[in-house]
């Protein structure tokens, strides 16, 4: 279960990472866990002239992938200043991504099965 945590937080790290790189200065992220299912929310501004990277969060939409998650989550949150490979894996790690964007902002939600 621990490993759970540990995994959520990564998510977490990573994609606050990618939000600073696309110029974020009003991140608000949060956890919600209930039963079986985690939800993480974002709500981010970004940078006008960096727009074109969110185009990346598209690689959040990644089928779950329980053998690449199991191998590599650790490395989630430790490459480069918002790298676009680091949101496939993060992709990989959860069931559902909702991307929206809209006056000025993205919202983020991301599902996730706990598994014990």
């Amino acid at each position: 279960m621990f490993d759970e945590q540990r995994k959520t937080a990564k998510i977490v790290a990573e994609l606050t990472m990618f939000f600073l790189s696309a110029g974020a200065d009003d991140i608000t992220s949060s956890i919600k866990k209930d039963g079986k299912q985690g939800v993480i929310t974002f709500h981010a501004n970004y940078n006008p002239e960096e727009a074109d990277k969110l185009k990346e969060l598209k690689a959040l939409e990644e089928q779950r992938n329980n053998g690449i998650e199991d191998i590599y989550w650790e490395l989630a949150g430790s490459g480069n200043f918002g790298e676009t490979s680091q949101l496939h894996l993060v992709g990989m790690m959860v069931d559902k991504a909702e991307i929206s964007i809209e006056g000025g902002f993205v919202d983020l939600k991301l599902y996730k099965y706990i598994r014990e």
